[in-house]
């Protein structure tokens, strides 16, 4: 069946982008199937968006307007959740995971003590209601060490940890064993590098196995961007990625400590810098100061907000570290809670011009 619907029309370029603005700001109508033509996306809304909404979304692109076009209506798909109510004891269905993580064909769900028994089953049920899902991995252990690594246990599907991952218009070999990445930080990595200005030399403190810096650099002709990691195995698929996406000339990658790395290669070099590392960000102010040329440059400052604390401490904790370090925070740019990462404590960033 059809249904008219009033809709963003946006550029094919700019559809990825509209896509997780649309989501971003609860307008998509999940129920109606996308449109595309030659040249257009067509987004359908299930309302029409405020001023506040559409100017939002038109930072994107100022091509986009709205319209009203025919739509398929997507048939309704079973759950994973109905599927298992012939499964398991009913007093367990409310501790079913609701929240999953999907990286390009691997989905990484955290199976509660209660529901160990039945891991294999919602694996199972996992694979069913997700074809594009080829393995489902479950936590085995807590973020931890210094490379911020956790253990899986396959509960269905290939045995495997390692695949490509698609974001906006980059793709990415990664292995969630080895080296961190969680696809959730996709729209900071894309904000970021809609930040970045051409001509800037941008230095990305944590790059992992580099979202930031591969977007960065295929976004922009004319941007050097250095990326630091102290784990091996990230900074090898940061060099794979960078070649993958046909990016390795603008990407200088340094395998290290980015205190040492920056200390002896990197002082005074950047426009910009990125520190998302939220657990240790604050130690490295210091060193990421020491990088910014010396008439100042942009702080990307992630940091971990516990219930209690507001956007306004984060703020206020990086301007006194900032002034410690001999610099000052001349204006907070921008500052949102990302994520939440644990119960009553989120991922925060704040975005800081540094003199």
């Amino acid at each position: 069946m059809t249904r008219n619907s009033i809709c963003i029309k946006v550029p094919k370029q700019h559809a990825e982008q509209a896509l997780a603005m649309a989501h971003k700001l609860n307008l998509l109508n999940k129920g109606l199937q996308i449109n595309r033509d030659e040249n257009f996306v067509y987004i359908p809304l299930c309302h029409k968006p405020t001023k506040t909404e559409l100017e939002k979304t038109k930072e994107l692109s100022s091509a986009i307007e709205l319209s009203t076009r025919l739509f398929l209506e997507k048939k309704k798909n079973i759950s994973y959740t109905e599927l298992l109510e012939k499964k398991l004891p009913p007093h367990l269905l409310a501790s079913l995971p609701r929240a999953m993580d999907i990286i390009c064909d691997i989905c990484i769900v955290e199976i509660p003590p209660e529901l160990d028994a039945y891991r294999q089953e919602i694996g199972t049920v996992i694979l069913k209601t997700n074809r594009n899902v080829r393995t489902v991995l479950a936590k085995a252990s807590a973020v931890t060490g210094m490379y911020r690594l956790r253990k899986f246990a396959v509960i269905a599907g290939e045995p495997k940890t390692e695949t490509v991952h698609k974001e906006y218009t980059c793709k990415f070999h990664v292995d969630v064993s080895k080296a961190y990445f969680s696809p959730r930080l996709s729209a900071e990595h894309s904000r970021i590098a809609h930040l970045v200005k051409e001509g800037e030399t941008v230095l990305d403190m944590f790059a992992g196995i580099g979202p930031f810096a591969v977007q960065i650099a295929k976004k922009h002709e004319n941007v050097k961007v250095y990326a630091v990691d102290a784990n091996p195995d990230a900074v090898e698929f940061l060099k794979r990625n960078a070649r993958l996406n046909r990016v390795e000339e603008k990407i200088t990658v340094f395998l290290g400590d980015s205190r040492k790395v920056i200390k002896e290669k990197l002082v005074g070099v950047a426009d910009r810098v990125i520190m998302n590392l939220p657990e240790k960000s604050l130690e490295y102010v210091d060193v990421a100061c020491q990088a910014l040329r010396s008439a100042g440059g942009v702080i990307h400052f992630y940091s971990f907000i516990k219930r209690g604390n507001t956007l306004r401490d984060a703020e206020v904790c990086l301007a006194e570290t900032v002034a410690y370090a001999g610099r000052k925070v001349e204006k907070v740019l921008f500052s949102r809670f990302v994520r939440e990462t644990a119960p009553h404590q989120w991922q925060a960033v704040t975005d800081a011009k540094i003199v």
